[in-house]
């Protein structure tokens, strides 16, 4: 009989690490160590950080940038346990730190662990590779609920570094983050952003590719927030027992 993968679970009173208990506990493939919520937070199965990490062959964070960087730090420290990492909303130094852990971990970190819209990350990097940037505008729209505290989506952000990609630039050199008032005419290249929050919507994308003539719309609807809980399993499953490095959902995937 196989053991069973022994997962903690960073941010586990929030709405996708109450996602990702639900499924675990129907998993004889895992075995829930404990759960790290906030500091005085209440809840069943919370345990403090340092026990999770003593316990987990795999913890799962989905709390926030700068406690994930931190995590991954004092994981890299202590030699493990191995981390996926499903926060958005980071700072370039709080990523950087991600990537000095990953040279002592696996660390797989995604803004998105459904398989729809990784398959969409690599059909956006085809179609901007393929349509160019002076014929074709790039918008990224999304949608989510009114409790989402980071904008754009950490999605969105995988999106316009995939039609950067394509297109041989780096999305800082050509993102637009939003436009108001007397803006000027739109630069040829420029990747925009978009965004929305309301009620309950779990998340929507769209990538417009829009020429004079005709536009070309590759889109995603998020439909149960359970998706994004079976992709975080798969994405532990895969990730115990890899060597030290940085990984995506396109490596579980098979898509690198």
């Amino acid at each position: 009989m196989t053991t069973p993968i022994k997962v903690a679970v960073a941010g586990a009173n929030g709405r996708m690490g109450r996602a990702i208990l639900s499924l675990l506990a129907a998993d004889p493939d895992f075995a829930f160590v404990g759960g790290i919520g906030r500091e005085a937070a209440d809840g069943a199965g919370l345990i403090d950080r340092s026990a999770a990490m003593a316990a987990a062959d795999v913890i799962l964070d989905f709390t926030t940038g700068a406690a994930a960087a931190e995590l991954a730090g004092l994981c890299a420290a202590a030699g493990g346990p191995a981390l996926v990492i499903g926060a958005t909303g980071f700072e370039p130094e709080e990523l950087e730190r991600i990537a000095r852990a990953a040279r002592s971990i696996p660390i797989l970190r995604s803004g998105n662990f459904s398989i729809g819209v990784n398959m969409l990350v690599g059909l956006v990097t085809q179609a901007a590779r393929a349509l160019p940037a002076h014929g074709w505008d790039i918008e990224i729209l999304e949608a989510h609920h009114n409790q989402k505290i980071d904008a754009p989506s950490g999605t969105a952000l995988m999106l316009g570094e995939a039609a950067a990609e394509g297109r041989g630039v780096s999305l800082a050199s050509v993102e637009r983050r939003g436009r108001d008032g007397i803006t000027g005419v739109r630069p040829p290249g420029e990747i925009g952003f978009a965004v929305l929050r309301a009620g309950g919507l779990v998340g929507e994308h769209k990538v417009l590719f829009a020429a004079a003539e005709e536009v070309l719309t590759l889109s995603h609807s998020a439909l149960d927030r359970g998706m994004f809980a079976r992709g975080a399993l798969a994405a532990a499953r895969w990730i115990v027992g890899r060597a030290p490095g940085e990984y995506n959902m396109r490596d579980v995937l098979g898509l690198t």
